[in-house]
């Protein structure tokens, strides 16, 4: 018979997160795939545990682990941190393991995207998560823009380097939205900021640590060419504004993207 295949949540930050079955089962396994073998030994070694380990991370090859599994071999898979398979190459190994009838065994636990989610006073009855967003700015702004009319709660995975040009996209994209970024949860410097997408992007300096992003869904059906939407433009524009302030003034009181408001207003001229 072939083993089990074991998906173990491990801490988000405090060590306490971990669950009293999650350290039996990581005892008992024959061997623990780990996401980074030098992270996951200090989890080891403060819970006293000796299982062997090996690496597996996005460059591994599956078939090596299937193929232990395959062997009668009882695999505990961890990632860094939180729940195996979310944004992470466990999933990868979980596909090739229901390929071959191998069981699958989750070990629940700590997640920083649920934690983040119900502490952020924004709707949790329904909501998408979209992990980390692609490095390339023309494919985040094509997910971007296809979330933007969704009407449930978004959750996003950030690194520190990038959360500001992201929270920018965010507001040009999405418009001005509640929102709510989660810093170093369950860690020492815990931190939790609830505001909108344009006072997150303005106060948001040298930030550190991995961050959360919830974001507003949206509340109102996008509809730039009601007779408001244009007489707010044109009393602007006629005013003195120049067009790209009045763009932006538009797809702030709309709540709207500023993308949606220039295209809006480039049909508009078109058909004068």
């Amino acid at each position: 018979m072939s083993g089990i295949l074991y998906l173990v949540a491990t801490p988000i930050g405090n060590l306490e997160d971990i669950t009293f079955r999650a350290v039996r089962i990581l005892r008992e396994v024959d061997i623990i795939a780990a996401e980074d073998t030098r992270h996951t030994r200090k989890l080891l070694a403060h819970f006293e545990i000796h299982t062997p380990l090996i690496r597996y991370d996005e460059y591994t090859d599956a078939a090596k682990i299937i193929e232990l599994l395959l062997d009668g071999k009882n695999i505990a898979c961890v990632s860094d941190a939180g729940l195996p398979a979310i944004s992470d190459p466990g999933a990868n190994l979980v596909k090739a393991a229901v390929e071959k009838n191998i069981q699958v065994c989750p070990i629940p636990g700590a997640n920083a995207a649920l934690s983040a989610l119900i502490c952020s006073a924004l709707d949790t009855t329904k909501f998408t998560f979209a992990g980390f967003l692609p490095k390339s700015t023309k494919n985040r702004k094509e997910i971007l823009t296809e979330l933007s009319t969704h009407a449930e709660t978004l959750i996003f995975y950030e690194a520190p380097h990038r959360i500001k040009k992201i929270l920018e996209e965010m507001l040009e994209v999405f418009g001005n939205r509640k929102a709510v970024i989660a810093r170093e949860l369950t860690k020492i410097h815990e931190e939790f900021r609830r505001a909108d997408l344009i006072s997150l992007a303005e106060n948001l300096d040298a930030p550190r640590g991995e961050f959360v992003i919830i974001v507003e869904g949206c509340t109102k059906i996008e509809n730039p060419v009601e007779e408001n939407f244009l007489d707010v433009y044109i009393k602007l524009i006629e005013g003195g504004t120049d067009k790209k302030a009045a763009i932006r003034e538009v797809a702030q009181k709309f709540n709207l993207s500023r993308r949606a408001v220039y295209n809006a207003v480039l049909d508009f001229e078109n058909n004068l």
